[in-house]
Formats: C-alpha cells, structure tokens, sequence
C-alpha cells in the first residue's frame, strides 16, 4: 500500500485508472473509500487519486490531528504521485471539510494544481459577507440531526444498505471535530483566489442542508471567473447519494480542463 511522508505522518493514496489527473479529497466522515463511486465512472479516463488525511482512514501520525497540516498531507501525496511517473498536475477536487484542504494545497503548490473544485463548501474563504452566510447556513443546520444534514430522509428509506455504509465509513477515523478547529485559519481573500492561476468551480445542491445556494451564488458574484454549479435535488453528500449527478459535474470540468 502506498504511503507519502508528510512531517510526522504517513499519508495513505491510491491511483486508479490512467489519463488526465484528478485527486479527490473526503470530508470529515469519509477517508479514501468514500470515493468508491467516483473512482468507478472516472478511472476510465482520469488517473484518479485519493487520499486519506492524516486522522482518517489509513494514514498513520505520531502528533496530534491539526487540520493546519492536510494541505501538506495533500501536496506530499502529489509529490509522490508525479516522482512515480503519474500527473505532475491534476483537478483537486474536496468534500465539505475536504474542500478547504484541497483549496490550501493548490494555492501554496500552483504548480501542481490544474484546477479545484470546491464541493459543498466556500473553502474557508475569507470575506466578511460570506463568512456571516455561512454561519447563519449552519446555525440552521444544527437544528436538524447530523445524518439530515447529510442525506436526504428519501434516500434513506429507499436505500437503508446505503445509509448504513455511510455512517459506518467514519468509525474508521480518529479524528474528531475539535481536531478541525484550525481548518479555516489561513484561509484566502476573494481577492487572492480571483487571481489564482487555476480554474474553480464551486459545486453544490438544491438540497444541501449545510451550505445553501444562495450562499454558493452570491460567492459566484463575488468570484466572477469561477464556475457555479448548483444541481437540482442533490444533497450535501451528493458524491454518494446522486452519485450520477455529481460525477457528471465533475467530469464535465474535468473535460474543459484538459482541453484548455
């Protein structure tokens, strides 16, 4: 199995598939296999990368989970992709907390990144307007419990095999949320990511009980060049409830990438 050193901790990756790059970063209760429906419809094209962020899944550490750490887990796991002869550049793709690390990566490794994708999440964009929706998105989110935030009570009653997977996947963590405090300390200004030298999307649903559209929208006004795509009737997890959906998202900015 693969391991990239990172400071103190041994990050775990795998590569699927051959082609164009994209690396996909989970959110706080995934780890490398959250992707198990994004790595069978893209590998066929994409040389597809996940990773495991040191606390989740199999990554190994000696110190403490410091989320301030996950844009070094990300970018070693790139390094030790593009020495073994894989894609020296690739589409960071990031989950809900995910999204922030990939995001980080990319702008402290531009040179690695071929774009992001910002999924479900602002990326811990730092503005004061966006930062007040944001809260307010999840002070409503709190009153629902965890797993309505996530995934849709339809999808829950139609595919409870599926429900259980989902919450099983993060019994395999040992991270726990106060070890994400730090996530958002070094956050970039809208007007730092508007000149990053690499495409973005913001991806997100109709449905999405965490982030809502009207914030991801009025984060497009505020970043004219990013791409928004809000997709009708996807939920937060839509990676693993409309798997379709949001790999038809994916694949199409992949696409445009590749040909620019």
């Amino acid at each position: 199995m693969p391991y990239a050193p990172s400071g103190d901790a041994r990050i775990y990756y795998e590569v699927h598939g051959a082609g164009p790059g994209v690396l996909f970063v989970h959110g706080s209760g995934g780890h490398h296999v959250a992707w198990w429906q994004q790595v069978a419809a893209l590998s066929g094209s994409y040389t597809v990368i996940t990773v495991d962020l040191r606390g989740f899944g199999n990554s190994r550490w000696e110190s403490g989970h410091d989320a301030r750490n996950f844009s070094g887990d990300i970018i070693a796991v790139l390094d030790a992709v593009a020495a073994s002869g894989g894609p020296s550049r690739v589409v960071l793709v990031g989950q809900s907390i995910g999204a922030a690390a990939a995001l980080r990566a990319a702008l402290d490794r531009p040179d690695r990144a071929a774009g992001v994708i910002l999924g479900h999440s602002l990326g811990g964009l730092r503005d004061p307007e966006l930062t007040a929706l944001v809260k307010a998105d999840r002070a409503r989110a709190e009153q629902l419990p965890v797993l309505d935030r996530l995934l849709t009570p339809e999808f829950r009653a139609e595919r409870p095999d599926l429900a259980f997977l989902f919450r099983q996947m993060g019994t395999f963590n040992t991270a726990k949320m106060q070890d994400l405090r730090n996530l958002n300390t070094d956050g970039p200004t809208v007007e730092e990511l508007a000149s990053a030298p690499f495409p973005l999307m913001l991806l997100a649903g109709e449905k999405d009980a965490v982030l809502s559209p009207v914030t991801v929208r009025r984060a497009g006004e505020l970043l004219p060049s990013a791409r928004i795509e809000i997709v009708t009737g996807a939920p937060h997890s839509m990676y693993w409830e409309t798997p379709a959906l949001f790999n038809d998202a994916v694949a199409s900015f992949l696409k445009d990438v590749a040909a620019a």
